[in-house]
């Protein structure tokens, strides 16, 4: 039989049903679709390059601190600069396409520069950590000088050399309060001897992380003199006259108002916290307030709303300059002048620097009659940061800073709430009414937004911070600043005793509401873990839900409610394992934390409390009924799912016979210890010895059907200041 060939189609020529069944025209036609759909959804939903571009560099820079290794890097930046090219060329000269080809060229560029921005800056100030704890004699010069009276001790950052390579180095050490001498500041060179240790990773997977900190920082090491000091060279005065005089200032305030509330008043007048007592700091946080304490929008945009205020009704006395100068101008420059001198006088850390920003701008807005409010004057501020402080992104202080202004902005300029807050025709009760709510909602959407930062960061949150917002930004605005300040300008003519009495009795009253609020049923919410792909969509669905308008916002419910899914789906760990192997946490046996070993360290005691999510107290596991515990080490066992876990727990250092090791090791699913444990040491399930610790850092541990474990170094990848030893 003939073989039937398919009919010859002449080139060019295609039969008329060919073409819809071809792979690439309908991927191509697929794509047009979605361009179409991409582009109409651009141009009907209130599309803002400004604030998207902002958000476009803030994931190029937290793509580098995402992902682990320089290939990933150098792949995040082709595929940024990719997107931009394909974009041009896919859609060159297209007219219905302006909308998305603006926006892909704009993230795929702003995508790519802000992987290599963090990359560089990385590469430019990352100060690589000692190898190994040091004990020494250290010479060096004074960079900056930290007061801490609340922990008695001064905390120097020291410019000196390593002592095995003799290479220049930046070095962090504390000084007792009785071991400190008068010309040890900024610019004296010091002799002390100190114990110096490399900055330490996180504890446990989630803890805080000094040792990317301590990077960024150009800190080679930390830690505390030992002994006496001797000053070879003595300070200069003129070495940082602004440090000199933040110290003055602080020591000038607590002169004149004791206890707490001074320690807060030299807080708001200078930037310096560390007279704040521990107890005061935890209520502050427990209560939602520790914002106050942190020199940011709120305090700039006081000092200088109320410079401006001040300046213009001064200037309006002087006749021949409002016949010459516009004084809305004028006494804007003035209170520029203000907010810039309080900035640097308080330090000039990156919520202040936002803050200095952004209240430059809404000046220049209202100098020139624009709107003052707006998410572009945030975005300009964000970026400024980032183009300072790359690095500033990942930490809580950036994050909460400005998530609480985009909140703040966003809410005030929906359409609701303008309708609400529109002038009308009232009673002063009313006009009053409508403030007060309007100022209570606005502290629950902070509040709102600020949970998934404060709970990924912190582990905890306070539960009723927004309604002790309600009374403690009303009285630190518009008393205990403007008391503050006026006690100062007082205190120059000696006549400033009865302001600083008026200024301490509203921060007594300030230090009440958090102690009080704290110590509520329920003030506080533990909440162990949050990863980070729960945390992404917490970020991406509030930002989605502020940067849009309309109905097309809404769609920001979606990962903001998966996320919070995800988050209660999350199972407390089981088995906490400190980085060295020689603290282990326990959970699930009542409610207190099962240790290992009691400890001081309250750092220690907390990170296995807050990451445990228990808010009782430690119990000593050889004080447990269910452990048997010798001098070297504890047993226990624990009944997870539908099983037992058998658990052997290294308590000493002491020489035990490896036959008698061998033997315990064989009767349990988990071995931990702080040593390295031979080879003959084979437990039924994980074996978290010193040699395993190392390349993995702290553990987090879930048993059950499927057990799993997260460590440490599953989020630090190859970035410089992770010294987990790699594989063998």
């Amino acid at each position: 039989m003939a073989t039937k060939h398919p009919p010859l189609v002449p080139l060019g020529e295609e039969p008329g049903d060919a073409a819809p069944q071809h792979t690439p025209w309908r991927k191509l036609r697929g794509l047009s679709s979605v361009a179409e759909v991409a582009e109409q959804f651009l141009a009907t939903s209130g599309f803002d390059r400004g604030p998207w571009m902002a958000v476009a560099l803030a994931t190029g820079i937290g793509s580098w601190f995402i992902l682990d290794t320089p290939a990933h890097w150098v792949l995040a930046i082709t595929t940024g600069l990719l997107t931009a090219v394909g974009a041009v060329a896919a859609w060159k000269g297209r007219e219905d396409r302006t909308h998305l080809v603006g926006a892909l060229v704009a993230c795929g560029l702003l995508l790519a520069f802000g992987t290599g921005l963090a990359w560089s800056r990385s590469e430019m100030i990352g100060a690589e950590p000692f190898e190994r704890p040091v004990y020494d004699t250290f010479n060096g010069r004074v960079l900056e000088r930290i007061e801490q009276p609340a922990r008695e001790r001064v905390r120097l950052v020291l410019a000196t050399r390593h002592p095995e390579t003799g290479e220049p180095v930046k070095v962090r050490m504390n000084v007792p309060n009785h071991a400190d001498l008068a010309d040890l500041g900024e610019g004296a060179i010091v002799q002390a001897q100190a114990r110096l240790m490399p900055p330490a990773s996180p504890m446990l997977p989630g803890g805080y992380d000094f040792a990317r900190t301590a990077w960024f920082a150009g800190l080679a090491a930390t830690g505390s003199a030992q002994g006496e000091l001797r000053v070879v060279e003595p300070a200069d005065n003129e070495a940082d006259p602004i440090a000199a005089l933040q110290r003055r200032l602080s020591g000038h305030v607590r002169e004149n108002l004791g206890g707490s509330a001074g320690s807060i008043a030299a807080a708001f007048a200078s930037g310096d916290r560390g007279a704040i007592s521990e107890a005061d700091e935890d209520a502050m946080r427990d209560a939602g307030l520790t914002h106050l304490l942190s020199i940011s929008g709120l305090h700039v945009s006081a000092v200088i709303a109320g410079t401006y205020f001040l300046a213009i009704r001064l200037l309006a006395l002087w006749p021949w300059l409002v016949l010459r100068v516009r004084l809305p101008v004028a006494a804007a420059g003035v209170a520029a002048l203000a907010g810039i001198g309080y900035t640097l006088l308080t330090g000039a850390q990156v919520p202040t620097v936002r803050s200095c920003i952004a209240a430059l701008l809404v000046l220049g807005a209202l100098t020139i009659g624009r709107e003052p409010l707006s998410l572009r004057m945030v975005a300009v501020a964000a970026v400024a940061v980032m183009l300072l402080w790359p690095e500033s992104l990942v930490g809580p202080s950036f994050q909460m800073s400005f998530a609480a202004v985009v909140a703040i902005v966003a809410l005030h300029n929906a359409e609701p709430v303008k309708r609400f807050l529109a002038p009308r025709e009232e009673g002063r009760l009313a006009y009053i009414g409508r403030r007060t709510l309007m100022l209570l909602i606005t502290g629950m959407v902070i509040e709102i937004a600020l949970m998934p930062i404060v709970l990924f960061h912190f582990h905890r949150a306070g539960v009723y911070g927004a309604l002790a917002n309600v009374i403690a930004i009303p009285l630190v605005t518009f008393i205990s600043m403007p008391l503050i300040a006026f006690a100062l300008a007082l205190d120059l003519i000696g006549a400033g005793a009865p302001a600083w009495w008026l200024a301490g009795q509203s921060l007594d009253l300030l230090i009440g509401i958090a102690h009080f609020t704290s110590s509520q049923p329920g003030a506080v919410k533990l909440i162990p873990q949050v990863s980070g792909l729960a945390f992404a969509l917490f970020v991406s669905g509030g930002l989605w839900l502020a940067l849009w308008r309309g109905n097309a916002r809404l769609w920001g419910f979606v990962p903001a409610a998966t996320a919070t899914a995800m988050v209660f789906a999350t199972p407390v760990p089981d088995i906490l394992v400190s980085s060295d192997g020689r603290h282990v946490g326990i959970t699930g046996e009542g409610d207190s934390l099962l240790v290992l070993r009691d400890t001081r360290s309250s750092y220690t005691r907390d990170n296995l409390l807050e990451l445990a999510g228990v808010e009782g107290e430690t119990v000593p596991m050889e004080n447990w009924p269910g452990a048997r515990c010798s001098p070297d080490f504890c047993v226990i066992t624990i009944r997870r799912g539908a099983r037992d876990w058998d658990i052997l727990m290294s308590r000493s250092r002491n020489i035990v016979g490896e036959r008698a090791l061998a033997a315990a090791c064989e009767r349990a699913d988990i071995v931990i210890s702080d040593r390295w444990l031979p080879r003959s040491c084979s437990p039924r399930w994980l074996k978290a010895d010193n040699r395993m610790l190392s390349r993995t850092g702290g553990l987090s541990i879930v048993l059950g059907e499927e057990p799993r474990i997260r460590s440490v170094a599953d989020t630090q990848g190859q970035h410089g200041w992770w010294r987990g030893r790699p594989d063998d």
